[in-house]
């Protein structure tokens, strides 16, 4: 973690492909979590389970979602990103930086 105070609020949303056993998506929700507190600070981790898109992505038109509130440096952010777009059942990922409010 970095020592500079560097630290900001973040959420992650992941959706896993519906494809991927739920057993193996929350081994992969507790990976995560594990990186997550590793170098940060996790406030939440949220499973919604199986939903339906909006619009079809890869040709599918669902998949598992889950979302993470933590707080953490550039460098986790960085970490994060690379190892969930190197991760074959990760369709998507998105981290947003919250307000501080």
């Amino acid at each position: 973690m970095s020592e500079g105070g560097n630290l900001r609020k973040y959420e992650l949303m992941v959706i896993h492909r519906p494809a991927t056993a739920e057993d193996d998506v929350r081994s992969h929700i507790e990976e995560v979590n594990k990186a997550i507190s590793d170098v940060g600070t996790l406030t939440t981790t949220d499973f919604w389970g199986k939903r339906r898109f909006a619009y079809e992505i890869e040709k599918v038109n669902e998949g598992f979602y889950s979302v993470f509130d933590f707080e953490g440096d550039n460098d986790l952010l960085d970490t994060l990103n690379r190892s969930l777009t190197l991760h074959d059942a990760v369709m998507r990922h998105k981290i947003v930086r919250m307000d501080e409010n």
